[in-house]
């Protein structure tokens, strides 16, 4: 019962599809289930196998955007997305520089052979030897309150050495739900910036730019932030402080999926499911989100919008050509010769990897349900959402004996649980149809999860090693990636 490999999408999709958008490498790969079983026979289940080549046509259509308007853009790569070194050295190769939010991103970086110019560190917590680390190497630094500011002002007073920072705005929106967690009111930051930071000193921290980062993925919150930043940097300019860029941060979009009706119709399902009108497409009724309250449909979907239109250049461009006071935002930058800046991480990786993890066994609770145990864990394919909602595939490698292998199932319905004993230890909440059955030794790869998916919150609880990590576009032959033989931290040169 083994399947044409030149269709590999024909093992599984969900029961309202979400069909994955894949790159022509990802396809290839995947009309060869026998290389990826070796692979996975070699190297362990899951598998992240990664292709960096993607990243400068990703790169491009943002840069295109900025050359369209006449704006200096400078694009640092969110390392956060991904912790794979090949894409700090793909991001360094295309001239790109790296975000980084830990000491150990920052060494590792630092090790690759970036320089100061190419560092720009946003952690959300900067504990005194990463600040440290930062004044050293000349690294930006995005201040985003004043006890960070003051340490870092005692770590370069310590040293005699000076640093560049960003101070982080949290602009004020109409939606006044989305206050945001990062940074200070303009007020706020014009203060600390008096008490710490005099404008002309030599030594200590230097403002050298404005920053902000926004939930979600709404150009126009982009648009009112920018023109925030535009006035709190003609108040520092006043103070005698020469900012020389805007930073708008990550959160600019791709997309997913190819066909936006898809994405319609499963909500449109999703919610009629909710409300009893049929069967639930997912995991005892999961509502992703979504809750149905007096017949009707209540909260917000907490997953990533996996068709978005429009996406990375378009969307940049959008933003850089919304009217302001005296024409564009682009205008706006060129007139202050403002550089702008961003930390794109997951469309930046967009089409750089997918995640292979080999079938264990197949079952049916007592209620009927089949439950297909998959050598995984939900933390190794997931974010900080609710799910993952592209439709998997389902690949049969040929093996040399079958003799010791169960038959498929036949065609089944059901869903794809991992490694971890805990109840609802789901690997997608939604309920698939696999047409062809479910075998032992089946493949199921997880598209498109380079941008968070493998590493974001990836664990090895009941002390399951984590996922390798598979460079396939490297020759001769596919290498892993060098993270996979990481020194730890406490090892690393502080020098």
């Amino acid at each position: 019962m083994s399947r044409p490999a030149a269709d590999p999408r024909s093992g599984c999709c969900g029961v309202v599809a979400l069909t994955a958008r894949l790159e022509p490498w990802q396809l290839a790969l995947c009309c060869k289930p026998t290389q990826l079983a070796d692979w996975l026979d070699r190297y362990g289940s899951p598998l992240n196998v990664l292709d960096a080549s993607a990243m400068a046509r990703n790169a491009d259509q943002l840069r295109q955007a900025a050359n369209g308007t006449g704006v200096d853009l400078n694009l640092f790569f969110a390392r956060k997305a991904n912790k794979a070194l090949v894409f700090v050295d793909e991001a360094l190769k295309l001239g790109l520089g790296v975000d980084v939010a830990s000491e150990r991103e920052l060494r590792q970086v630092l090790q690759s052979g970036a320089r100061a110019a190419d560092l720009v560190v946003t952690a959300a917590v900067k504990p005194r030897p990463l600040l440290e680390l930062c004044v050293a190497s000349g690294a930006t630094v995005v201040i985003d309150n004043e006890d960070e500011l003051e340490h870092l002002t005692s770590v370069a007073e310590r040293t005699a050495g000076s640093v560049p920072v960003a101070l982080r705005l949290a602009p004020r929106l109409a939606d006044e739900r989305r206050h945001t967690r990062f940074g200070l009111g303009p007020a706020q930051l014009l203060a600390i910036a008096d008490r710490h930071c005099p404008a002309g000193g030599t030594t200590g921290p230097s403002i050298s730019g404005v920053h902000f980062h926004l939930d979600g993925y709404d150009a126009g919150q982009r648009v009112t932030a920018l023109i925030q930043s535009l006035e709190l940097i003609e108040a520092l300019r006043a103070r005698g402080h020469q900012p020389t860029f805007v930073d708008i941060g990550g959160g600019i979009p791709m997309s997913y999926l190819d066909d936006a009706a898809e994405w319609e119709r499963f909500w449109n399902e999703h919610r009629a499911a909710l409300l009893g009108r049929r069967a639930p497409l997912t995991f005892d009724g999961h509502g992703l989100g979504l809750t149905a309250h007096a017949g009707e449909i209540i909260g917000y979907a907490n997953v990533y919008p996996a068709f978005q239109q429009p996406t990375r250049g378009a969307w940049l461009e959008q933003i850089l050509r919304a009217p302001v006071t005296h024409g564009s935002v682009a205008d706006a930058l060129r007139t202050r010769r403002l550089q702008m800046r961003c930390e794109p991480g997951r469309s930046l990786v967009d089409g750089c990897g997918l995640t292979a993890a080999r079938v264990e066994f197949r079952k049916q609770r007592a209620d009927g349900t089949w439950l297909i145990g998959v050598a995984m864990n939900r933390t190794q394919c997931r974010s900080t959402a609710d799910d993952f909602l592209l439709d998997p595939l389902l690949l049969r490698p040929e093996l040399a004996s079958t003799a010791a292998r169960p038959r498929p199932t036949g065609p089944i319905e059901g869903y794809l649980v991992g490694a971890y004993c805990i109840e609802r230890e789901l690997l997608t909440w939604r309920r698939m149809c696999f047409p062809h059955g479910v075998q032992i030794g089946d493949i199921v790869v997880f598209a498109n999860t380079a941008g968070y998916m493998m590493h974001i919150l990836e664990s090895a609880s009941h002390q399951i090693p984590l996922a390798h990590n598979l460079i396939v576009n490297a020759t001769p032959a596919p290498v892993l990636d060098a993270i996979d033989g990481a020194v730890p931290a406490h090892d690393l040169d502080a020098d």
